[in-house]
């Protein structure tokens, strides 16, 4: 999704709406059990904070229903376009679009039950800011609930390659645009420091080989990134090389296997209730091991 920061480093444009559309084919169902965890509801009034061209608030729509209400909130002009017309196709009346980053937006306060926000703190040079910002328009009671990344596991089989640099060189150019692909480590405290009460912490990985959807992912990100990680001078171009062409070569052998990076399902509960989707007596951060799904 896009980010609230001023540049989306992965760019505005055709091809990476194309990017992300896919990209939501794959994750779409973890994103979507995340949902039934969380015990969304008919009715809920839902905010989807860096909403790209609207995959998830489409998701969102299914789920609060007609009763209920969605807000795409996305500084991108050009994702917002693609989703309107979505949005007019299926003659949804309760769909809301708001041009802006949240930092800035004019949002309701005390408003919303659900506060989503998918591959979008990350780039945000400000979390805190940005986080605090969500929290003045979520209900007493009402969920905050952010998927990004704990960018560690990220691994290509057989390894002994240029790629087997590669979860480093990612984590440098988030670092060049501001970012932090560590953040979902960072939001427990965070969360608790803004009055949320943690009430899910779920890591999971995908992985598969050449013929899979998760490694189709993965190429349609790294064919084109590697490329401008050279370009900010992440990395030097000649390594830029070295790296494309040991992914190709992974990609043609039948026998490799990638693993995504983990990607963490985190929430938390405005206090002011009991939350109603975990016994106030459990810990999320104990008990719940990273699920890794093989395709």
């Amino acid at each position: 999704m896009s980010t609230s920061g001023a540049t989306y480093l992965l760019g505005v444009n055709q091809q990476e709406l194309e990017r992300l559309e896919f990209q939501h084919k794959v994750w779409g169902a973890v994103t979507r059990k995340f949902f039934s965890r969380l015990h969304v509801q008919k009715g809920w009034k839902c905010l989807d904070a860096g909403a790209g061209p609207g995959f998830v608030s489409m998701d969102l729509r299914s789920f609060v229903g007609a009763e209920g209400e969605v807000t795409a909130l996305e500084p991108s002009e050009f994702f917002l376009s693609s989703f309107e017309e979505r949005v007019a196709s299926n003659g949804w009346t309760n769909v809301k679009l708001i041009q802006g980053r949240a930092e800035e937006a004019d949002l309701p306060p005390r408003h919303y039950d659900l506060i989503f926000a998918r591959w979008v703190i990350a780039f945000v040079p400000d979390p805190d800011r940005f986080l605090a910002r969500l929290v003045t328009s979520l209900k007493p009671g009402g969920i905050i609930a952010i998927e990004d990344y704990f960018y560690e596991g990220l691994s290509l089989l057989p390894r002994g390659g240029a790629w087997d640099r590669m979860p480093e060189i990612v984590r440098a150019y988030y670092r060049s645009g501001g970012g932090d692909a560590y953040i979902a480590g960072r939001l427990p405290s965070m969360f608790r420091q803004h009055g949320l009460l943690l009430t899910d912490f779920t890591p999971t990985s995908l992985a598969g080989g050449p013929s899979t959807e998760i490694f189709e992912w993965a190429h349609r990100f790294f064919s084109t990134h590697t490329q401008h990680m050279a370009d900010k001078a992440i990395i030097s171009h000649q390594e830029a090389t070295a790296l494309q062409a040991d992914w190709i070569a992974h990609r043609e052998n039948p026998d490799a296997l990638y693993f995504s990076p983990l990607v963490v399902d985190v929430a938390g509960v405005l206090r002011g209730q009991t939350p109603p989707i975990l016994n106030p007596t459990e810990n999320p951060l104990r008990g719940r091991n990273s699920s890794t799904d093989f395709q």
